[in-house]
């Protein structure tokens, strides 16, 4: 699909209408993954340095032309640390505390703005293979000589190119809402967002309730949750996501999307692969796909659940990571 002036224009009047509502906020198969999980009450781990989501300072670090925003916890937990790698139009304040904190209970958790993004400077990548060589810069730049990685959705992508460009730097990854290049209806994606951008600004809505959750009852319940939850940090909030970098994560979603298929059976690393079972911005058989392609995977599937089943599921999620992350290799 080639991408012309007029569909730039379209896209770029979208996104202008659309912004202030939609970023307002800022291969074994497990199918037991809590029917009831929607209705799960949140749950706060606290953090052995005594730090939290709510609470950790943002820091910067430069590399190469770029100064990269980044927030630390559980620096304390030693280990091999977990770098968390952001969906499409997503910055800090995007990821879900409980997540965060959850696996930062017992872990190292790095997240981070990649160039051009939220407070991180430079200009914004277009290419997944780009974004792939500045997370390397930055993990380089940390002092991490081996990683851990968790990835959703476009974040999941950037994880695929790292442990292909440097195998070595990768111990395990968990790739969430997320597919391999090339794969089904990932080139649809833009068209995707874009309407939902478009429902959330014409019902009052955040986007995400759409993009990342089921019409069900127990979905939109846990939309709202979600929602609520990712405002709770009230100061020192990220930067919201541009208009040029939103355009330019577009390209490098519609660039994966045509790419021919890579063979992902020289990654040896172990993989969780996580979806929900109707996910509308990467359709799940893409979750499917990646952990038959994946010689060393774990595929879970939560009932009930779309793109942001992580978030929904968010205490089975963070104790199913934590489970694998401890596991010997």
């Amino acid at each position: 699909m080639k991408i012309n002036t007029t569909s730039h224009l379209l896209k770029a009047a979208i996104f202008g209408i659309t912004l202030a509502a939609t970023f307002q906020s800022t291969a074994a198969e497990t199918t037991d993954a809590m029917a009831d999980g929607s209705r799960q009450s949140p749950q706060t781990i606290s953090q052995n340095s005594g730090e939290s989501w709510k609470s950790v300072p943002t820091q910067t670090i430069s590399a190469g032309d770029v100064n990269f925003a980044y927030r630390e916890l559980g620096k304390s937990n030693g280990g091999t640390p977990v770098v968390f790698l952001v969906h499409l139009a997503g910055v800090l304040d995007n990821w879900d505390p409980r997540v965060v904190d959850g696996i930062a209970a017992t872990h190292h958790v790095i997240t981070f703005d990649n160039r051009g993004i939220g407070e991180s400077s430079g200009t914004p990548s277009n290419s997944m293979e780009q974004m792939a060589d500045d997370a390397i810069t930055f993990i380089k730049a940390m002092g991490f000589k081996q990683v851990d990685l968790l990835g959703l959705s476009m974040g999941g992508m950037i994880a695929q190119e790292i442990v292909l460009k440097e195998p070595q730097l990768v111990r395990k990854m968990i790739l969430a809402g997320t597919g391999p290049a090339g794969g089904e209806g990932i080139s649809s994606v833009t068209g995707v967002t874009l309407y939902d951008m478009l429902r959330g600004f014409f019902t009052r809505q955040d986007a995400k309730q759409f993009l990342f959750f089921t019409r069900t009852p127990g979905g939109i319940e846990a939309g709202k949750a979600f929602l609520a939850r990712i405002k709770e940090r009230s100061e020192n909030r990220d930067k919201e996501i541009t208009m040029t970098a939103f355009m330019a994560q577009l390209e490098a979603l519609r660039a994966w999307g045509a790419k021919q298929s890579v063979d992902l059976s020289v990654v040896k690393h172990p993989v969780l692969v996580v979806n929900g079972d109707n996910d509308r911005m990467v359709p799940t058989p893409n979750s499917r796909d990646l952990a038959r392609r994946l010689p060393n995977s774990e595929l879970i599937i939560y009932p009930d659940a779309g793109h942001g089943a992580l978030f929904q599921f968010h205490d089975d999620f963070v104790s199913k990571s934590l489970e694998f992350l401890h596991k010997a290799q």
